[in-house]
């Protein structure tokens, strides 16, 4: 499908997004990194049979202007709020983080608690998985060294958001509270040869952490996805956020 853009402007310049549907609570879907609006193909248009749902690139993804400072976790999580204000998506909020996404809904939601009424980690970055370089293999490493030095030479790329995932989640650890909500996990639970067997434990652990969030948790594994069950197994991601978004809806009309 292909999905309609338009642009508004932020106070740190234009951003590209979409809304869809009609709905409560309104969906905010948050790409990994790098991850374009399309990313979300596969589930958008279901969702939005339910819900409001709103999706964007951020800076420096698809036609957003190129980011002109520090893409830590607070700054994209206040570009955020800010491009939600002026698109009139208001709490409450249910929000959807895939993969480095996970890191902004965790922050947001500490941000902004009484405007968030849920969130779905969907195969998401945990502030813990900044130790998982420690288990990589010595050629990894130096591809990783090696593109981080290529994006340094790029005036805009020494703004990415890559570069601040170590602030994103001293961010996140500075504030302890996080609201009562109902939090849902989404994992991919397909061997993936590429990532060595401990890092990909490790990495499960890290998710399953997440449940300690709320009283009001649960863990999902989409059994034949990789990295990217909204792409292999949307159907389990829309039952997902459609469950959230059932609790929460009934929470608010007790």
């Amino acid at each position: 499908m292909k999905i309609e853009k338009y642009e508004m402007k932020t106070s740190k310049g234009k951003l590209q997004y979409n809304i869809s549907g009609n709905g409560k609570p309104n969906i905010v879907l948050i790409n990994g990194g790098a991850g374009p609006i399309e990313g979300w193909m596969k589930i958008l248009t279901e969702i939005s049979e339910y819900f409001t749902v709103f999706s964007y690139n951020r800076f420096g993804v698809g036609g957003s202007d190129k980011p002109n400072e520090s893409q830590d976790g607070t700054t994209i999580v206040k570009t955020l709020h800010e491009a939600l204000t002026i698109a009139g998506i208001e709490p409450p909020l249910l929000l959807v983080g895939h993969s480095l996404g996970g890191l902004y809904v965790n922050l947001f939601a500490r941000l902004y608690p009484n405007e968030v009424a849920g969130i779905v980690f969907l195969e998401s970055s945990h502030p813990k998985d900044l130790s998982l370089n420690e288990y990589q293999g010595n050629t990894v490493k130096t591809i990783n060294k090696l593109f981080k030095m290529f994006d340094s030479l790029s005036s805009h790329k020494q703004f990415d958001e890559v570069n601040y995932v170590k602030d994103t989640v001293n961010q996140i650890q500075q504030i302890k509270i996080f609201p009562e909500i109902p939090v849902f996990i989404v994992t991919g639970g397909k061997e993936n040869r590429m990532i060595p067997e401990e890092v990909r434990t490790k990495r499960v652990e890290n998710q399953l952490e997440y449940l300690s969030l709320s009283k009001n948790s649960k863990h999902i594994v989409a059994e034949k996805s990789g990295h990217f069950p909204q792409l292999t197994e949307p159907t389990v991601v829309i039952n997902t956020i459609k469950d959230c978004a059932k609790q929460i809806n009934s929470k608010d009309n007790q």
